[in-house]
């Protein structure tokens, strides 16, 4: 089973490079935004768990954030490999998606880091806020803080896997299919 994390800054290229990951290795996506919106709108209790500290302005905690992560393994059980996307965001997340892999018989088969320098990020997202409308692509200050908190607090996931001989950085400047290239050369060799 092939069970990656697609790993970088906003703007870095993430998901256009895994809707090309997808289809080449017929994995499963897992977006933990994607997974919050499916439990609200199903009410599910991870889904209530979640509202309550969202409604408070806090953070989701890790534990439920799992739950999530668990339930989709759980309904996915003949997928061929998921690739995770924008997750884990935390070492701690990584430590226990590493736990819950590890459960599941399936452990991450390796970490594809996105680099891509600060000034390439920031016009790709102001690019990105015309097209696509997103908020936080829109104000030059949320970009800022956006790219502050991946170094901060994101980044250091790369040491976790690092550490475990699974991380795999990427030069993500150039042409879509050239990135695409690097990454599956990576991939091929997890």
């Amino acid at each position: 089973m092939l069970n990656i994390v697609l790993f970088g800054p906003p703007g870095a290229g993430k998901g256009t490079q895994s809707e090309r990951l997808l289809d080449k290795y017929s994995l499963i996506h897992i977006s933990t935004g994607d997974l919050f919106r499916k439990h609200l709108k199903e009410g599910t209790e991870l889904g209530k768990k979640a509202r309550s500290y969202m409604d408070a302005g806090n953070l989701v905690p890790d534990e439920v954030v799992i739950g999530m992560v668990k339930d989709k393994l759980e309904e996915e059980k003949e997928a061929k490999g998921f690739i995770f996307d924008g997750f884990p965001r935390t070492t701690a997340q990584a430590e226990a998606l590493d736990i819950l892999m590890d459960e599941f018989g399936h452990p991450i088969s390796g970490m594809v880091a996105l680099e891509v320098p600060d000034d390439e990020l920031r016009t790709r997202l102001t690019l990105r806020a015309e097209t696509s409308g997103r908020a936080d692509d829109q104000d030059p200050e949320k970009i800022n803080n956006r790219i502050r908190v991946y170094y901060e607090e994101t980044k250091p996931v790369i040491d976790h896997y690092n550490a475990q001989g699974k991380y795999n950085a990427i030069h993500g400047v150039g042409s879509i299919e050239d990135i695409f290239q690097a990454i599956c050369r990576a991939v091929d060799n997890f």
